[in-house]
């Protein structure tokens, strides 16, 4: 190996793993780096750090996207995905490691123009610029198509070496996995939650709640994963379990000092109630549990409302769900 070290963003998809693979043929030391929030998911990251045989270091970045969420300066995709803001905000963190821990440069396996909006070429220069990381920054899977850079020009990096792929097209990456004798990758896909539009209408639904300069919860951010949510007419919030191991996990938040609700005499779902409700919002929250319950011929269901401080029951009629279906987000 040689002296040379670089630390390579890797998301745990194929290009971010060929990145290093090109790296490391040339006897470059690296180690990846990915960066942890509520809307990534980092399993595939460390599957293939595990595959790679490379240190991975992971990075709280929770307190740099939120604030893109509300003032992404070069707008989102196309749901709350700020991609290049976001992307410039990594590569500046992960700058600001490579320069504490001695690495020469920091590599990506982002692709020209293999997504038009953060990946064309202008954006590509734009994350360079913002990240106040140009002339380190290298993307090897595009390299030749590219300003060379630091480490290109002095040698450290050989860039005849690197590729000169652009597109969506797949088939040069397959070439290099098979070269490389990677087996185990996942099908391309965003793995951000940010660019689901299902869970951003969950999402800017909390943030019009937490008006700025607060910021959401950890707990409000992990409850987004949760399917089934509603706001109520009267600005009551609630979610609903889906299955036994929803169910579970929102009776847990008892314990924070949250209000549900539950079935009593019938199988249902559990219902975490985000906010105060108006009597009649808690009347409708408690009629929406009972129509997801399995009630077979009965028309009045009772239900449980527990709080931090007592517990009552009442009985409901369940309500259609033609009725409620406009309140889910």
């Amino acid at each position: 190996m040689s002296e040379t070290r670089g630390i390579s963003l890797l998301s745990g998809g194929l290009d971010s793993m060929l990145a290093i693979c090109l790296l490391r043929d040339q006897g470059i030391a690296m180690d990846g780096i990915v960066f942890v929030s509520p809307f990534f998911d980092v399993r595939p990251a460390r599957k293939a750090a595990r595959q790679l045989g490379v240190t991975l270091h992971e990075v709280d970045f929770t307190p740099e996207i939120l604030p893109l969420l509300r003032h992404p300066p070069h707008g989102f995709g196309g749901a709350m995905n700020p991609c290049i803001d976001c992307h410039a905000a990594m590569i500046r963190r992960a700058g600001d490691f490579m320069r504490e821990h001695g690495y020469a440069f920091v590599s990506t396996g982002e692709v020209l123009n293999q997504r038009p909006m953060s990946q064309n070429r202008r954006s590509l220069e734009v994350v360079a610029q913002t990240s106040g990381l140009a002339g380190h920054l290298l993307r090897p899977l595009s390299a030749q198509l590219l300003d060379p850079t630091e480490p290109e020009r002095d040698g450290r990096v050989d860039r005849s070496r690197l590729g000169a792929i652009q597109g969506r097209q797949r088939v040069e990456q397959i070439a290099l996995a098979k070269r490389f004798g990677l087996v185990e990758y996942p099908s391309p896909a965003g793995g951000c939650r940010l660019t689901e539009k299902g869970y951003c209408r969950k999402l800017r639904d909390l943030l019009d709640r937490v008006p700025e300069p607060a910021q959401p919860t950890a707990d409000d951010l992990a409850l987004l994963r949760y399917a089934r949510q509603f706001r109520l007419p009267e600005g009551g919030r609630i979610i609903v379990g889906r299955n036994r191991a929803d169910n579970q996990a929102l009776k847990a938040y008892r314990d924070k000092g949250y209000a549900i609700l539950h079935t009593v005499n019938i199988p249902g779902p559990t219902a975490l109630i985000l906010n105060a409700l108006t009597p009649g919002d808690l009347d409708r929250a408690a009629r929406i549990i009972a129509a997801y319950g399995d009630r077979g011929a009965l028309t009045e269901v009772i239900v449980r409302h527990v709080t931090p401080t007592d517990s009552r029951e009442f009985a409901v009629a369940p309500l259609p769900r033609d009725d409620f279906q406009p309140w889910m987000l």
